[in-house]
């Protein structure tokens, strides 16, 4: 059975002790954003997905959605669940009040985002859309578009979607084929085939707004004559309720490993109505608004995946009883003792949980990062936030995914054979958790992202935005008089110091070929990716060692933050050095074999 608690205590520790909520008071549009109203939201939040989500999850996945006459049905309780989902207001959270929305910040709700994810990945997939949709929308369409359609998006009477890839083209959209004719009124004529479009049809919201990539007739070949479009499912009346049917159906629903309450479309777009958004052939400076919003959405979801597995595992290793400890019975009125007793059972849970917390931190320094590159009302300050939330984008996305899917392994791990079976529900957190490292481009394209665009970018500035902060926080915690976190600061000085050595290895190689740095690309992201999670424990090392000389009280949460710093620098940090071997040794062996060598 699978179960979950909202780790809030954490939440308020990295917002408000670690990265700092006080800082929201520099920004006026959330004057009224204090830490007793945050508190008060995720704790609202940490209700709602543990009473009404997390009972949906093990039987959505056995329903599965539904298709029938072109329509799909959502598991039984889904629909009565986003009802009350808009109803409370979670889907206007970060949105323009202008609009209807509560313009909260981005962190509080990233909060709420991972609690949907650790209790209901796939219920989570719908409104995640629509708020990418509206990013979209908000930032690129014309003001009669955004008054149509952003109140019903934000209320949740409407929900959104992204229409990218076909099936000859994923990640090479420059393929794609959609086609779009203007119309004397204004509108497009949008034909053609989309693949892979979650939440592209279901029975939650009255209409769906789908966001569709397509050429028009004069368009220049490649990505750069990509166009983005609005196409209703029903055309809005003049009172914008839902009116006629539109010309899109979903032919086929995707056969999935997981996520399987989600519905997973394929949309056939047939002389369908719909209206341009931004400028022709500038769709995909548009559409890259919703996809960079969903890419840090989707690196929450791989934290979430984490968390599930963690508390899932714990539960596990306290109750199941097999074997005896090393040194000596722990529990002699039982027949065994308890797994977690065991070294290696410790390993796996110390893993999952030193990465999650250090990902969770992370995360919220992200976020609010985002939060000041739009509210902030110095120009110069917005700008420099812009850079790092650019750096860490790709970052977040693949590294979070890559460990949220490793913690549902060895989470799945931890209860030996009966994780391998349904009866407890942790291997669907396994087949759910995958295809985050896939979507939204693959964690792969995520390196390339960060080898090829953004490390280079603007003579390395991008780089500095986080390269600075880290250098200040290991040089301080150095000369640091708490001896614990001194000592933490030494690995991570020599992972930053490989961090920075591997850039310039990269930088020099990739100028003469750029094979050479797409090789290294993907062990340079975990590099990246491991440094930035060991600043971040530095850190909260530092803030619970100040806390508990303060004397202030729960001894036992800020000892296990300090205890967790440890073992992050002395069993997880040390892969840094392997990496830094890899992006070393180039691209040689990669690339020797021909390909019918193969």
């Amino acid at each position: 059975m699978q179960t979950y608690k909202a780790p809030l205590r954490d939440m308020r520790f990295v917002l408000n002790e670690v990265v700092g909520a006080a800082d929201y008071a520099d920004m006026p549009d959330f004057a009224e954003v204090t830490p007793d109203l945050v508190d008060a939201i995720l704790e609202e939040a940490a209700k709602f997905v543990t009473e009404r989500l997390l009972p949906l999850n093990a039987s959505g996945d056995e329903e599965g959605c539904v298709l029938e006459n072109g329509a799909v049905r959502t598991p039984k309780g889904f629909r009565e669940a986003y009802a009350a989902f808009a109803e409370g207001g979670w889907t206007s959270m970060g949105a323009d009040p202008a609009y209807g929305g509560q313009g909260l910040p981005e962190v509080v709700g990233k909060f709420v985002e991972e609690m949907i994810c650790s209790t209901n990945l796939s219920f989570g997939l719908y409104p995640g859309l629509s708020h990418g949709a509206y990013k979209a929308i908000i930032g690129h369409a014309s003001e009669e578009l955004k008054a149509r359609y952003l109140p019903k998006l934000i209320d949740g009477t409407w929900s959104g979607t992204m229409c990218l890839t076909e099936a000859h083209c994923g990640t090479d959209l420059g393929l794609l084929r959609t086609r779009a004719v203007p119309q004397a009124d204004g509108s497009y004529r949008i034909t053609g085939s989309k693949i892979f479009i979650s939440a592209g049809e279901h029975d939650l919201t009255e209409n769906i707004i789908h966001l569709v990539l397509a050429r028009l007739p004069d368009a220049p070949k490649g990505v750069k004559g990509i166009s983005l479009f609005l196409v209703p499912k029903f055309l809005p009346t003049d009172d914008n309720r839902p009116g006629v049917r539109n010309g899109v159906v979903c032919s086929a629903l995707e056969h999935k490993m997981g996520i399987k309450a989600s519905a997973t479309c394929q949309l056939s777009f047939d002389e369908a109505t719909g209206w341009l958004v931004g400028e022709p052939h500038k769709g995909m400076r548009a559409m890259f608004t919703m996809m960079n919003s969903e890419r840090l959405s989707v690196g929450i979801q791989g934290l979430g995946a984490g968390e599930a597995a963690y508390q899932a595992a714990v539960a596990y290793a306290r109750d199941r009883l097999q074997g005896r400890s090393l040194a000596g019975k722990k529990a002699p009125d039982k027949p065994a003792d308890p797994i977690i007793v065991h070294p290696d059972v410790r390993r796996m849970l110390m893993t999952i949980r030193a990465c999650n917390e250090g990902a969770r931190a992370l995360g919220c320094w992200v976020a609010k990062t985002l939060d000041i590159s739009r509210h902030h009302p110095d120009p110069e300050v917005r700008q420099e936030a812009d850079d790092f939330t650019a750096l860490m984008t790709p970052v977040v996305k693949a590294l979070f995914t890559d460990l949220g899917f490793e913690a549902a392994n060895v989470g799945m791990q931890v209860y030996g054979g009966h994780g391998f079976i349904r009866d407890h529900g942790v291997e669907q957190y396994v087949r759910d958790s995958r295809i985050s490292m896939i979507y939204e481009g693959t964690n792969g394209v995520q390196a390339l992202d960060l080898v090829g665009r953004k490390m280079p970018a603007h003579m390395g500035r991008y780089l500095r935005r986080f390269f600075h902060p880290a250098l200040a926080e290991i040089d301080a915690a150095l000369d640091s008089d708490d001896d614990l976190v001194t000592e933490l600061a030494q690995p991570l000085a020599k992972a930053f110091g490989a961090l920075q050595l591997s850039t310039a290895t990269l930088a020099r190689k990739g100028l003469k070929d750029p094979e050479e740095a797409a090789a290294g690309a993907t062990e340079y992201l975990r590099l990246f990716g491991l440094v930035a999670l060991g600043v971040m424990w530095l850190k909260m090392a530092r803030v619970a060692g100040a806390a508990l000389e303060a004397g202030t009280g729960e001894r036992a949460f800020y000892e296990g933050k300090r205890v967790t710093a440890r073992f992050y620098m002395e069993r997880i940090l040390p892969q840094a050095a392997g990496l830094f071997a890899a992006i070393k040794a180039g691209k040689g062996a990669m690339m020797a074999l021909e390909d019918a060598q193969f």
